[in-house]
């Protein structure tokens, strides 16, 4: 019987065929990889050569140097700021797109969905109403920088319009950008103030504190007992949580380092002066760095992409930079409703009628919202943009900002000062936000001033929220600006500022119930007190520098507290933290399980009674959570500690909290953990987070990177360990020598992913390596600009 055998495929066929497959997906994914390449090579903007423009009136020459700087000369200020606009937009158009939208409350149309939270409570705010009352304000040469930069974006968007060649990001969304007008560069102008923060959540949320808890609970967490607290709102009247629900909350750590140093202090025998300002780290990064020249100005230094000028810097004669004074400049007032008609509201025993403005919100894929804003005499209803939480009562915001203001006028007029009165002069239109202004020239002088409009009040310190049916507690104007917080060449040799308190306890003024926590300030006075010859190399240095002095505070009575019995574990981590050296180094344990210790406790504290949305209206939770710590450690704990099972329980429990955290992340071995595999910096591109895009425009993953929320060296970060805020551009000068400036713009210039200057100094921003930029002569690519007739 013959036995059938089954026949085999042969295999080289097989092979042959799975071969072929695998060669032609290779292809495929090349020729996909190659064209996306083309695609997002194709935006990469002109930077050599020559291009026509109509609207100039003599040629224009721009060098971008090895850092991706551009070096703007023209022949008067018409063609400089025509020019900066064309130039801006060549590097930076989605992000000033991006910026006018989320300042005017517009993200939604290209968007969708997702940003009509946002959208609805930017308009509610009303920065673009501002933005548009204050064009007026502007002189006739303030008007004309503004209409001739507006011109230069508009050059390249029709440019764009003509060739198709769009940076990525707007074939992605499926979008072309509007028109440049002067109104968007006014309302980001308008945006930075907001996002320098304010005061009124800390009033929403110590009123929510009176509403919930005891007195002497609610009062534990304030900065300061209120003296004749005016009038408590009940919850029946106002529920707190429910409205401010959806609010956008400027980030907590938005702050600053600066310094100046007279000659007496440095080697060069003239002023140092350096800047690094404390905002969010994302690609593009906020600022851009130019030089322009003309024949009336010469400056060097920073600005947010769309705006002209420049607003940190120097130019042949004076150097200035700025922290953020973060001085109550806001107040919510309580507005009583008119039962019979929604839209009154009681002032002096009379119903007063709000103006109800129209706002319809567009939303891609979607249909247009109904959207209206109520504004009283004091300003628009907060309370309500996320739905009506209070029947007959509601918060209306009286802020600086929505008031018009000409501080971009401002800062072209510092940028023509060629000493100190005449930059103190250019300061009279900086109203807001108000900053902590440092300031050198070449004469050897060295000032400070904290300028801006802080309003001087009838009754009431800003504490809490306050009657808006009575006049009681109106403005009654504003600190005089000769009465501002001045110095101008003190004895001491320097002058420095991190948002630390700025008067002395006999100021005449109300300026502010919160100031930031006191450690970079510290410690920069610490260093500059101890040395002499300073040098730009030492302001460097300073600016990178890591020493923690809130774990040298509190990390030997911490220890001191926890000396009893313990797990290994908290025993090995104690045993680190004892021997640390109290300098937050990328490549040690301590640092990480120090300042996530610190996370926690303030969640152990606050996190179980207070809901997480209300808890982000406590912009001072971290400066409260030290003075609690402070006083039980001195022997005198308030009820948040007491409640909590008091001191030892508290960081007992924390701790455990942090290591369990961490060893999820880091492993078991404590003695392996370092701070930089968790710490990690990686400035993400607005479009990141849709998946894969992140990988296009954020490159590889985080950089290891020392520094805290609390050193000289910034460098907060997320739940994640990702560090998303810190000296978003970090500058130094020595004024011996006016012509060149040391700068760091992290990650890079441009905003176009295939750019050289795209990521370049994302390793010299984690690894503090500056680079030089010259106002004379520069060397690099050169496009001149040509009159197109």
């Amino acid at each position: 019987m013959e036995v059938a055998v089954p026949q085999q495929k042969p295999k080289r066929k097989w092979r042959k065929r799975a071969l072929w497959s695998f060669g032609i997906l290779i292809i495929l994914l090349l020729t996909v990889l190659i064209a996306a390449n083309v695609f997002l090579s194709r935006a990469l903007p002109e930077t050599k050569g020559e291009i026509s423009l109509p609207g100039l009136l003599k040629p224009v020459t721009v060098v971008r140097d090895s850092s991706g700087v551009p070096h703007i000369n023209a022949a008067s200020e018409h063609d400089l700021y025509l020019a900066q606009g064309y130039i801006q937009a060549q590097d930076r158009l989605f992000q000033m797109d991006l910026s006018r939208r989320q300042a005017s409350g517009r993200l939604s149309e290209v968007i969708g969905e997702k940003t009509v939270k946002n959208d609805k409570y930017f308009r509610t705010l009303g920065l673009r109403r501002a933005a548009e009352a204050s064009y007026a304000a502007y002189s006739s040469e303030g008007k004309e920088a503004l209409d001739m930069f507006a011109e230069g974006v508009n050059l390249y968007i029709d440019e764009l319009k003509e060739n198709g060649k769009w940076p990525a990001e707007f074939t992605l969304l499926g979008y072309e950008p509007e028109p440049w007008t002067p109104v968007d560069s006014l309302a980001i102008g308008k945006y930075m103030a907001f996002d320098l923060g304010g005061n009124w959540e800390d009033q929403a949320f110590r009123q929510y504190l009176l509403q919930t808890f005891p007195k002497e609970k609610a009062y534990d967490l304030f900065p300061d007992y209120p003296k004749n607290a005016p009038y408590i709102i009940s919850k029946e009247e106002l529920d707190i949580e429910k409205s401010f629900a959806g609010a956008v909350i400027p980030y907590e750590f938005n702050g600053s380092n600066n310094w100046v140093v007279s000659g007496k202090k440095t080697q060069s025998g003239q002023p140092l002066l350096a800047d690094d300002p404390h905002l969010g780290l994302a690609t593009p990064s906020v600022w851009y760095q130019m030089h322009l020249e003309a024949p009336s100005v010469n400056v060097s230094g920073v600005i947010f992409a769309g705006i002209p000028g420049i607003i940190l810097g120097h130019n042949e004669k004076v150097a200035w930079g700025v922290t953020n004074t973060g001085p109550d400049v806001q107040d919510l007032y309580i507005e009583r409703r008119n039962p019979e008609n929604e839209k009154e509201f009681s002032y002096k025993g009379k119903w007063e009628k709000a103006e109800i403005l129209d706002e319809p919100i567009k939303v891609k894929d979607g249909k247009t919202l109904d959207y209206q804003v109520t504004v009283t005499r004091h300003g628009p209803v907060v309370s309500e943009f996320a739905g009506k939480s209070g029947k007959d009562t509601v918060l209306a915001l009286r802020w600086t900002a929505l008031d018009p203001s000409a501080e971009l006028e401002a800062v072209l007029n510092m940028n023509k000062a060629g000493s100190w009165n005449e930059f103190e002069k250019a300061l009279l239109k900086f109203e807001t936000p108000a900053q902590n202004f440092v300031f050198a020239s070449a004469d050897g002088t060295i000032a400070y001033k904290a300028n801006g409009k802080i309003p001087i009040r009838k009754k009431g310190d800003s504490m809490l929220p306050v009657p808006g049916w009575t006049d009681e507690f109106e403005w009654k104007g504003y600190i005089p600006f000769d009465e501002l917080p001045k110095t101008v060449n003190p004895k001491e040799g320097f002058i420095s500022t991190a948002n630390n308190k700025v008067i002395s306890d006999d100021y005449p003024y109300h300026i502010s119930n919160n100031w930031a926590q006191p450690y970079r300030q510290m410690r920069i006075q610490e260093f500059l007190k101890a040395n002499k010859k300073l040098t730009a190399e030492d302001m460097q240095s300073l600016q990178m520098d890591k020493v923690n002095l809130q774990a040298k505070e509190f990390v030997p009575r911490f220890v001191e507290v926890l000396k009893g019995p313990s797990g290994k574990q908290e025993a090995q981590a104690l045993t680190i933290l004892k021997k640390w050296n109290h300098i937050d180094s990328a490549e040690e344990a301590a640092p990480m399980i120090f300042n996530v210790w610190m996370r926690n406790i303030g969640d152990v504290l606050l996190k179980e009674e207070i809901p997480e949305e209300t808890l982000n209206l406590f912009n001072g939770r971290r400066s409260a959570v030290d003075e609690l710590l402070r006083r039980a450690l001195d022997g005198k704990p308030g009820p948040w500690i007491d409640d909590a099972g008091g001191l030892e329980q508290v960081l007992a429990k924390s701790l455990q909290v942090t290591l369990t955290e961490l060893a999820e992340s880091q492993g078991d071995d404590i003695a392996d953990w370092e701070w930089g595999d968790y710490h990690q910096v990686r400035f993400n591109h607005p479009l990141s987070s849709v998946a894969p895009l992140h990988y296009l425009f954020n490159g590889g993953g985080g950089i290891p990177v020392g520094g805290s929320s609390v050193t000289v060296q910034a460098a907060a970060f997320l739940e994640d360990g990702t560090v998303n805020h810190g000296g978003s551009w970090r500058f130094v000068i020595d004024l011996a020598d006016m012509n060149k400036g040391y700068h760091l713009v992290g990650p890079g210039q441009s905003g176009n992913v295939k750019s050289e200057w795209y990521h370049d100094q994302l390793d010299d921003w984690a690894e503090g390596t500056y680079h030089k930029t010259t106002m004379d002569d520069p060397k690099g690519d050169k496009l001149t600009l040509k009159p197109s007739n």
